[in-house]
Order: structure tokens, then C-alpha cells, then sequence
């Protein structure tokens, strides 16, 4: 394995993370926080508690996983695109690297800022609202596989994307309503049939209810449900990456 070039495409994504600061980070952690404002301070204060947990701290997990889900995919799509819109990306495969490799620098760095991410909003959710995390160890895990999986998702939309507008279409089309309509703001259990059934097909409900669970030890489904959709999701994006590869796929502009 070519650790050297999987350090070298990981410390450029990076690097670039770092050039762009306000975009990568700082934009992000400032537009959930006006969620904690608007939803968890001035109209949580005025609704009362979900499954004995207050409004406000009760959308801590779904905020953050919106912005994970959305982050993620945004990262590692544009990390890997971007090359092959301005045609860099013949530095990448002219390279020793292999497909794994490249996968490895650019999945990895796409999580890592997640990651970040994620841990400068659950910072900035304290000064807001209090939360307690009921599960450390399983937060932390559902963080990891969230951002690994979806970071392996948006390098698949990067590879397949040809321009800027396929780019954002399932961020924007698919992900971000199935987040909103997932449980983000409320309780699936709240829902009227047949909507409560219908909601259950949606894949990200079970995302957000395995973090809330970790938070808070409640959920609207079992978290042992939640983690088996988890790593199926992570399965299935390294199965269509493998598939990509095997099938003689090369990256190109």
C-alpha cells in the first residue's frame, strides 16, 4: 500500500479545507446555530417535552446529522470533481497510486472535516441549549460510520457527476427532504397512519434515531435497527465503489 500517496492526496484536501476556512467550517457551524436560536431557544422555550427530553435538546442529533449527511456528501463530492472539471485530476492517475488509495485520501479527508464539523456544532449547541449524551461510545460511532458512509457516497456522485449541476441534485433533491421529513424537528410517533408507516421506509429516520438514542436513550425504532441500516448503507457504498473499479471505471474529466 502507497501510504505516501494516500497522505499526500488527504494533506491536500486539507490543506484546501484550511485556504477556504469560512466556507468548509465556519459557514456551516454559523448557519445550524441560527436553528439553535430560532427552534431550540425561541420556540423551544415554548413547547414542551418529547419523550421527557426538552424540544431544544431533543433536535440537537437530527440538526447535527443534517449537517453530517450534508457536509459529507458535499466534501467528498467536490473533493473528487473538482480535478476533473479543471483537469488536475491527470496528476492523480498518472501517479502510483491505486484506486483504493485515491478512494482512502479523499473519503478520508471528506470525513475528517465532517467530523470537525460535527464536533464544533456539538460545542456550539451548549451555549444554546443543555444536553446530556447518554452514550458516548455510541455517539461516537454513529459519528464516525455517518460521516465514513457518506463521505464514500459523495466521492460516488463526484466519479459520476459531469458537471455542477449533477453535483448537487441528490444532495438537494434526495438527501435534504428525507433529512427534514425524518425525524429532524419531531417524533415520528407523533404521526397520524398511514404517514408513520410510510416514514419508516425513509433510510434516514434510523440514522437520526440511533444518535438521538445515544443522546438520550430514547428512539422511535430499536437502536440495534438503527446501527443494522447504518452499516448496511456503509456496506452498500463500498460495494458500488468496488463495483466502479472492477468494472474498469477510470476517473477522467
Amino acid at each position: 500500500m502507497n501510504l505516501n500517496g494516500i497522505r499526500a492526496i488527504y494533506t491536500f484536501e486539507m490543506n484546501r479545507t484550511r485556504r477556504t476556512l469560512m466556507q468548509s467550517i465556519i459557514s456551516p457551524v454559523l448557519s445550524t446555530s441560527l436553528y439553535f436560536i430560532v427552534f431550540g431557544t425561541a420556540i423551544g422555550s415554548r413547547m414542551g417535552e418529547i419523550d421527557g427530553v426538552s424540544y431544544g435538546a431533543f433536535i440537537i442529533p437530527g440538526l447535527l446529522m443534517l449537517s453530517l449527511l450534508s457536509e459529507s456528501i458535499s466534501n467528498a463530492s467536490f473533493g473528487i470533481f473538482f480535478p476533473k472539471f479543471s483537469g488536475t485530476i491527470y496528476e492523480v492517475l498518472s501517479a502510483p497510486v491505486s484506486p483504493f488509495e485515491i478512494i482512502a485520501g479523499y473519503v478520508g479527508a471528506a470525513a475528517t472535516k465532517s467530523l470537525i464539523i460535527g464536533v464544533l456544532i456539538l460545542l456550539t449547541a451548549r451555549l444554546f441549549v443543555d444536553y446530556s449524551i447518554a452514550h458516548p461510545f455510541w455517539m461516537l460511532a454513529f459519528l464516525l460510520l455517518t460521516a465514513l458512509t457518506f463521505s464514500l457516497f459523495g466521492f460516488i456522485i463526484g466519479v459520476w457527476a459531469n458537471d455542477f449541476q449533477q453535483l448537487q441534485v441528490i444532495p438537494l433533491m434526495v438527501i435534504t427532504p428525507l433529512t427534514f421529513l425524518g425525524g429532524a424537528f419531531y417524533s415520528i410517533n407523533m404521526l397520524p397512519e398511514p404517514w408513520h408507516t410510510l416514514t419508516l421506509f425513509n433510510p434516514v429516520v434510523y440514522l437520526i434515531n440511533g444518535f438521538r438514542w445515544a443522546f438520550y436513550g430514547v428512539s422511535d425504532v430499536h437502536m440495534g435497527m438503527s446501527l443494522g441500516m447504518t452499516l448496511m448503507f456503509l456496506l452498500i457504498c463500498l460495494g458500488v465503489v468496488w463495483w466502479i473499479f472492477r468494472s474498469g471505471y477510470r476517473i477522467k474529466p
